[in-house]
């Protein structure tokens, strides 16, 4: 498949944005909700929450929001089958090559690999993938993979969540054969990145860290519960730390749980590769999440990585797309977000659509009981001093 692109404006920013028009002709379809059926009482079926319209939106608010001069485009291509093999196994890729002849398959619930998905999902990996390279090879510190199908909950062996590969998987491990000693992952979409979390469960040079909604486990694809009690296993055990957080927690919440549990544990891993996960699904609009982050939340968390990435990393960050579904507020918190990893001095774009009070005193208790929890059992956290 060629690689293409629409041609917007490039800017002359040190922001690497990887993008391919391909990913849009994944096609999820229309339902109630995401379950893809029509019960026949219905007038209006609404569209899938993990739709074209919403990554369009991001698209165009980096091409021409107030963010674009910071921008330099760079279109992406697909995975290779022996790059996907780096962390799924090939019983798992032929089983999608499979459905994809075939003419698409259910995987599991809300999941749908339709005609066209499975190009999409290729050039969703390839994209993040050449957005890690563009790092890794040292022409800039920053990249942006703009990706569809999402890939955080794609596990080695199946399919969960709206995800067929697991694109910030990918990219890791693409680091760590590349020379990197130590790769660090923060996951700030509004589910547990359950997908990524298994394939690094087993790792010390991967520290998997996951905020999210406090859901647990939503059936056979998604075994895992998001607790704070799945620590890793074997020489990964303590390298998997989970932030279950309740309902509501909102941007102060988040900035605390940032500030008591993130922090301590980077300064403690002390990776040469930042990763960071977005999802703004977190937002206080979202329709698959709860969580009342704001547009400044956001920024404060990229904000947060960038100071994070600048003392363990070199200031290299890869930014990886997940989920965020609410079709307006995503591209907005997606802008906010990204002038955090920017570092901008003062924030370029208003909130559009007003602050969501947070009851603050709850989650800070919950962070509080989690904190101590890992410090009791994470050997490498039990030495930290902050």
């Amino acid at each position: 498949m060629a690689a293409s692109v629409s041609s917007p404006q490039s800017g002359s920013g040190n922001l690497h944005v990887f993008w391919h028009e391909g990913m849009l002709a994944h096609d999820t379809g229309n339902g109630v909700f995401d379950s893809g059926i029509d019960p026949g009482f219905l007038d209006v079926l609404e569209k899938h929450p993990e739709n074209s319209e919403r990554v369009k939106n991001m698209l165009s608010i980096l091409r021409r929001g107030p963010i674009s001069p910071y921008i330099t485009w760079h279109s992406g291509k697909p995975a290779l089958t022996s790059e996907l093999l780096s962390f799924h196994s090939i019983e798992y890729i032929n089983e999608l090559i499979e459905a994809d002849k075939e003419g698409g398959k259910m995987f599991c619930g809300g999941t749908f690999l339709n005609p066209g998905s499975w190009e999409a999902a290729l050039l969703a990996a390839g994209t993040t993938l050449s957005a890690m390279k563009y790092v890794l090879d040292g022409h800039g510190k920053l990249a942006y993979a703009l990706v569809r199908p999402p890939g955080h909950h794609a596990q080695p062996t199946q399919a969960d969540g709206y995800c067929f590969l697991n694109n910030a998987g990918l990219a890791v491990n693409l680091a760590l054969n590349s020379g990197c000693a130590k790769v660090a992952v923060i996951d700030i979409d509004v589910h547990y990145g359950n997908g990524t979390a298994e394939g690094f469960y087993r790792s010390d040079k991967v520290l998997t860290i996951s905020l999210h909604m406090n859901h647990g486990s939503w059936g056979s694809s998604h075994p895992q519960n998001g607790s704070i009690d799945e620590l890793g296993e074997g020489k990964g055990y303590g390298y998997n730390l989970n932030i279950p957080l309740p309902n509501g927690t909102g941007d102060r919440g988040y900035e605390y749980a940032f500030s008591e549990l993130v922090v301590p544990a980077i300064q403690n891993f002390e990776p040469d590769m930042m990763v960071l996960v977005v999802g703004q699904d977190s937002s206080a609009f979202d329709p698959n999440g709860r969580q009342c982050l704001t547009m400044e939340g956001f920024r404060e968390i990229g904000k947060k990585v960038h100071s994070l990435a600048n003392r363990y990393s070199g200031g290299r960050i890869l930014v990886v797309q997940e989920g965020g579904y609410h079709v307006t507020y995503s591209a907005y918190c997606l802008h906010a977000t990204l002038e955090g990893v920017l570092n901008l001095p003062i924030s370029l774009l208003s909130d559009p659509i007003a602050y969501y009070p947070e009851d603050e005193a709850f989650p800070v208790e919950v962070i509080k009981s989690i904190k101590k929890y890992q410090t009791d059992k994470v050997p490498f956290m039990k030495q930290a001093e902050f």
